[in-house]
């Protein structure tokens, strides 16, 4: 039976643990540029003993940031800075996942510590976000401009292009992101896509884009590589999208070449009611893996060892991720080892500290 130290292999990638760093925005970048934030941000939780390390939501074209000030790999320009720590989270053991993304109509806000509010039409870092319908995402955002289908197929080049970009970096595991309210969740929400065209309407519609993407994308990701889709498994409302879209959706995506499916929920409807509690997320990975017969990872407020552990050896899910636990504790996986009494990732030079 799997444990949460067991070695995973997804194609010709090994994890060297099931633990996982969640991708965590960090809106500290300027013009998209990698920077040492990054670098000292995500090498810690290398050297910290995670066997997976996600990079925060990368934007696929500049209007796609959630913030002014998000990491983006739209440009050339941005390979050699990101490539710098894809090397150094390498060297430590870790596997380099990216996950590339387009906020939608969730761009242009102001960072979370100023209110993370929209920024208002006339300031400098203002431009027009676009959907798949023209919804706001609440009152206060501005509304979308509404895609058409020639604009469509341009995003979906932009994740074509940030997907080779990606693989020129050294990264050897892709994410998609199609959860938490962005673009790509938008158009397979049927509360934000009142489309009519190939596009919406109907569940096929709905998820055409993102099964687009994930084909046009296998033209430039090598099928010896990882593929994996995050989506927000439930928005927790009435009429929205549930699990049993998820599933639904995730036959489909094993069906076209995806390999994982990270389960996390909630962020397309502003007032939605959340039940935050520790592992509130993972039996939609449970749902997933079991009925679609696809692996998937879990995350959402797991900070216990044997938490952890038990959703791998329980066959809920192949990889656990944990978001804010692991900043305020990068060495998580070397004090979980302890604890569960696995040998330590813990690299050489920490050794004599634990």
């Amino acid at each position: 039976m799997a444990h949460l130290f067991e070695p995973l292999t997804l194609k010709d990638v090994t994890l060297r643990n099931r633990i996982g760093v969640s991708p965590m925005c960090q809106y500290s970048y300027t013009d998209g540029f990698s920077n040492d934030w990054q670098l000292v941000t995500l090498g810690s939780k290398a050297t910290g003993g995670a066997g997976l390390i996600l990079f925060e939501a990368t934007a696929v074209e500049a209007r796609g940031r959630i913030t002014p000030f998000d990491v983006g790999i739209w440009s050339d320009a941005h390979i050699e800075p990101i490539a710098r720590v894809v090397r150094f989270v390498q060297e430590q053991g870790a596997v380099a996942g990216i996950q590339i993304a387009h906020a939608g109509r969730k761009a242009c806000t102001t960072q979370p510590w100023m209110g993370g509010k929209p920024v208002p039409q006339g300031d400098p870092n203002w431009w027009q976000g676009v959907g798949p319908s023209p919804l706001a995402f609440s009152v206060k955002h501005q509304v979308p401009h509404e895609l058409s289908v020639a604009e469509i197929h341009e995003v979906q080049q932009h994740f074509v292009e940030g997907a080779a970009r990606s693989l020129a970096a050294g990264f050897t595991w892709l994410e998609i992101h199609a959860a938490h309210g962005y673009l790509l969740h938008e158009f397979l929400s049927p509360l934000s896509n009142h489309r009519q065209d190939e596009y919406g309407g109907t569940f096929e519609k709905r998820i055409r884009i993102l099964v687009e993407i994930v084909q046009k994308v296998q033209t430039v990701w090598p099928e010896r590589l990882p593929l994996t889709v995050r989506i927000s498994g439930t928005e927790w409302v009435e009429g929205g999208w549930n699990v049993e879209d998820s599933v639904a959706l995730a036959k489909v995506l094993k069906a076209e070449g995806v390999d994982l499916v990270d389960c996390s929920s909630g962020g397309n409807v502003s007032n939605a009611g959340v039940p935050l509690t520790p592992g509130y997320q993972v039996h939609i990975a449970e749902a997933v893996r079991k009925q679609a017969g696809i692996a998937s990872a879990a995350v959402g407020l797991i900070t216990d060892a044997k938490m952890a552990d038990e959703i791998v050896r329980s066959g809920k899910a192949d990889v656990v991720l944990l978001a804010r636990e692991l900043m305020r504790n990068p060495n998580w996986p070397i004090f979980a080892a302890k604890e569960l009494g696995q040998p330590s990732p813990a690299p050489l030079q920490y050794v004599r500290a634990f």
